[in-house]
C-alpha cells in the first residue's frame, strides 16, 4: 500500500518551487465568483505541474505559507448558518480574521451575490479582540447590510467557534484570478476541536467571472466543485445541526472520529 502523502509538506515544496509575487501585485477581488475544490496531496502536485510558470506565489517578509485564524459570529439559533443551508438569496457571513504571520486582524462582512458571486467588505480590526464586535464593528455591518442587502443586523451576534489553517496564495499572471490553498484546517469552540485529514487540500479558484483558467485544469483532471463553507462543515461538526448538501464533504475532508454528531458518525 502507498503511503499517504501529507499534503502540508508537499504544498510547501509547490510554494518553493514558483516564482514570487508580492502583495501589492495580487488583485483583491473583493467581488468575485469562488469555486471549491477537494483535493489530494498528489493531485496537488499534479496540478502545479500543469499551471507551470504562468502561476506565481504569494510572498510576504519572505513566507510564502501563512497561518490563518478566523472568528466567526452569529446568532444563538444560528441564523446565518441556518440562512446558508438554505441556500438564501440575501445572506451573509461575519468573522474576524486574524493573519498569525505579521499580516493583522480585519472585521470581515461576506454577503451572496447574484448568479453566485460573493461581496466581501472589511475593515482593519488591530484594536480590538478577535472574538469581540465593537461599536464601531456593529455600525460598520448595520451600515453594510442596509445598503446591500436591504437587511437589519440581528441585535445578538457573538463568537461562536473559530477556524485555523495554513494558506499558500497562487496568483494567475496573466490575469485577475488567483488560487488559495488551505491545509491543516482545525475547527474549534470552548468544548472540543475537529481537525481535518492531513492529506488534503481545500482550493478555493476566485475569479471575476469564475472561468478562470485553473477551473479548466482542474476539470481536466476530473476534479469537480464541491459545496464547501469552513464556518458551516464547523457548525455541523462541533453541533448537533444537520450537514445536508455538505454532508459528502463532512465525511471526506475531517478526521474520522468515534463518536456521533449531527447525525453522522466520525
Amino acid at each position: 500500500m502507498s503511503a499517504v502523502l501529507d499534503a502540508d509538506v508537499v504544498l510547501a515544496g509547490v510554494a518553493a518551487g514558483m516564482a514570487p509575487i508580492g502583495l501589492e501585485d495580487v488583485p483583491e477581488l473583493m467581488s468575485r465568483v469562488d469555486s471549491k475544490y477537494l483535493v489530494t496531496a498528489s493531485a496537488m502536485a499534479r496540478l502545479a505541474a500543469e499551471l507551470g510558470d504562468r502561476f506565481a506565489v504569494l510572498r510576504i517578509g519572505g513566507r510564502r505559507q501563512f497561518r490563518y485564524t478566523s472568528t466567526y459570529f452569529d446568532t444563538p439559533d444560528l441564523l446565518t448558518f441556518r440562512q446558508h443551508r438554505q441556500q438564501r438569496r440575501r445572506r451573509f457571513k461575519l468573522r474576524t480574521r486574524t493573519y498569525l504571520d505579521g499580516g493583522g486582524r480585519w472585521l470581515e462582512l461576506k454577503l451572496s451575490g447574484a448568479r453566485g458571486s460573493t461581496d466581501k467588505h472589511r475593515i482593519p480590526y488591530d484594536d480590538a479582540p478577535p472574538q469581540v464586535l465593537t461599536s464601531k464593528a456593529m455600525d460598520f455591518v448595520s451600515d453594510t447590510l442596509l445598503t446591500e442587502l436591504r437587511l437589519t443586523v440581528p441585535d445578538s451576534l457573538g463568537p461562536v467557534l473559530s477556524t485555523d489553517y495554513k494558506r499558500v496564495t497562487l496568483v494567475d499572471r496573466a490575469g485577475a484570478a488567483r488560487l488559495t490553498c488551505d491545509t491543516g484546517l482545525l475547527c474549534r469552540d470552548r468544548r472540543r476541536d475537529v481537525p481535518a485529514r492531513q492529506d488534503l487540500v481545500l482550493l478555493e479558484s476566485k475569479s471575476a467571472d469564475g472561468k478562470a483558467m485553473v477551473d479548466r485544469v482542474l476539470w481536466g483532471m476530473g476534479v469537480r466543485p464541491v459545496s464547501v463553507s469552513k464556518y458551516c462543515l464547523a457548525v455541523a461538526a462541533l453541533r448537533d445541526c444537520p450537514a445536508n448538501r455538505w454532508r459528502p464533504v463532512l465525511h471526506r475532508y475531517l478526521a474520522p472520529r468515534s463518536r456521533t454528531c449531527g447525525g453522522f458518525t466520525r
